[in-house]
């Protein structure tokens, strides 16, 4: 399909609504695309031991697997960006709906852990531009204070992805197996892209059209733009690790943990992850608004970060009973709610025709730290040899050691940087804000 094909499809105008009802159903679709990354996302931690007896699993193997997935949505992340800017995130969600369908039907009917790795990278492509359309989308209709909360509404929605990927995935294994359930989520992800494209508008009811980059403006040169944006490091650096340490734990090891050290079957280890996405949910609604009424980001996401580290921490220090592993398996979920801030933070240093290029790329940080720890750490539990099923107990205090770790050291290099705060003062404001409603 030709360039000014794509063009007209990406500017065609959606049903025109009141503007409440289409703010309503905007956010409606963009929890539904976030949905579908969160399932996906945490899908094979309640399964984590069927898929390692099943497959045949090494620990690199499950740890590889589960990391290309994110590398997938790295490796979108820079011509996600430039079609978002060029032609619409309406069109680019509902083109990436395809490869998330294939890849979740794949995995049923993997067979090695080549297969799954491959299913989980074709998901994570479509899954691409799951949680930035959002931010591309939320900055255009509405106004910049409120950015922050609206994104912490678009994710807690989205958290009934994990819910689904707790006990209602356990309860469905046991019955018919974890290979259908793929099949089926497969087919809700078509129809997801398809109404995304019918009923998603790119611009507020009224709005003019965003400014189109100039064409010369290539990839690295927008890449080079945001990475030399001062003071946007440090905050990188922090949103790096932060979601790579939680991700690494929930999507990785949490199932497996709770199966060797406390026991848990496949349903019990679904009510536990189950509780930890209602923690995070309830994180999220609490962190996201803090910002305003606080007016920081930046000490929002220091309390947040150090609640999480302690956690962390205390997962690595000694075996402890289940319901102290639970109550730390719940606090490094509420904790570590605090991507929005940092994601709000960040959206605010850039001109509204770079938003889907300025999102993207932003999101390239916690999709690298989230491709590298699941696979570092697959290559933790050879190292302490169990004399029982299961991987070792010192293997896993080490894995929660190496994160813990990690997160200290983005939190440090946070603390240098500068606030960022939702209501500026006169002379610290930006240029001129996007076109948004209230």
């Amino acid at each position: 399909m030709s360039d000014q094909l794509l063009e007209r499809s990406a500017s065609a105008p959606a049903p025109v609504r009141p503007k409440w009802t289409a703010a309503v159903v905007l956010l409606a679709m963009l929890a539904a695309t976030t949905m579908l990354n969160q399932f996906f996302r945490a899908s094979t931690t309640v399964i984590g031991p069927q898929l390692i007896r099943d497959l045949s699993l090494s620990p690199e193997e499950f740890g590889f697997a589960n990391a290309t997935f994110f590398m997938a949505i790295f490796l979108a992340q820079i011509p996600c960006g430039i079609c978002f800017d060029r032609f619409g995130p309406r069109l680019t969600i509902a083109v990436l709906s395809v490869p998330m369908a294939l890849g979740a039907m794949l995995h049923s009917f993997a067979d090695t852990g080549t297969q799954l790795a491959a299913a989980r990278f074709l998901v994570g492509l479509g899954s691409a531009g799951s949680y930035t359309v959002g931010v591309v989308l939320i900055s255009r209709w509405f106004a910049q204070p409120s950015w922050s909360t609206i994104l912490s509404w678009q994710f807690a929605l989205g958290q009934i992805g994990l819910v689904l990927a707790g006990t209602p995935l356990a309860a469905a294994v046991g019955l018919i197996g974890w290979r259908f359930p793929f099949v089926f989520m497969g087919l809700v992800a078509l129809l997801v892209g398809y109404l995304f494209l019918l009923l998603v508008a790119d611009q507020p009811p009224g709005a003019a059209p965003a400014p189109k980059p100039a064409q010369s403006v290539g990839a690295f040169a927008g890449l080079r733009h945001v990475l030399t944006t001062p003071g946007l490091p440090q905050v990188l650096c922090l949103y790096m690790v932060g979601f790579a340490a939680l991700v690494t734990v929930q999507v990785v090891w949490a199932g497996p943990y709770l199966h060797d050290i406390h026991g848990l079957n496949t349903i019990q280890r679904g009510n536990v992850l189950l509780g930890m996405a209602i923690m995070q949910t309830l994180g999220v609604l609490v962190v996201g608004p803090m910002d305003r009424l606080l007016n920081t980001r930046k000490w929002v996401a220091v309390a947040s970060a150090s609640l999480a580290l302690t956690a962390m921490t205390a997962l690595a220090a000694v075996p402890m009973p289940l319901e102290y592993t639970v109550g730390f398996l719940f606090l490094l979920s509420a904790s570590s709610a605090y991507g929005g801030v940092l994601f709000a933070q960040v959206r605010g240093l850039f001109p509204a025709h770079l938003a889907g290029r300025s999102a993207t790329k932003t999101t390239m940080a916690p999709l690298f730290g989230a491709s590298v720890l699941p696979t570092l750490t697959g290559f933790i539990p050879p190292l302490f040899p169990s004399a029982g099923p299961g991987y070792s107990p010192l293997a896993y205090q080490c894995i929660f050691a190496v994160l813990a770790v990690c997160l200290a050291f983005g939190l440090g290099v946070y603390l240098t940087a500068k606030d960022v705060k939702p209501r500026p003062r006169p002379a610290e404001r930006p240029g001129p804000a996007p076109s948004a409603s209230t």
